[in-house]
């Protein structure tokens, strides 16, 4: 199993997404929330299933919301860049690099 490490970005982006399901919805943040979790496990078993995105990082799509995982592994450490929405801003966390 490999180590799993967050931009310090990441946080805030997953709160605000958060907050504006919840917001749609009672409860449906915390659906966004155990997919993303499910999205980390699975990442963290398998790495290098998903395909090169850009910048030698891969993409994990989420299945129930517009979300992409954006991660590189290295090693036995996976570095996850960003929580992107699928249509927003697409290349924004190329920065973080």
């Amino acid at each position: 199993m490999h180590n799993i490490i967050f931009h310090p970005d990441i946080e805030h982006e997953v709160k605000a997404s958060y907050k504006w399901y919840q917001g749609q919805t009672n409860g449906l943040g915390d659906d966004f929330l155990n997919e993303l979790e499910t999205a980390f496990e699975t990442i963290t078993g398998l790495p290098d299933t998903w395909p090169i995105f850009q910048l030698d990082f891969r993409r994990f799509l989420l299945s129930k919301f517009p979300y992409s995982v954006i991660y590189r592994a290295h090693n036995k450490t996976i570095f996850v860049v960003a929580v992107m929405h699928n249509s927003r801003k697409p290349g924004y966390w190329s920065d973080r690099v």
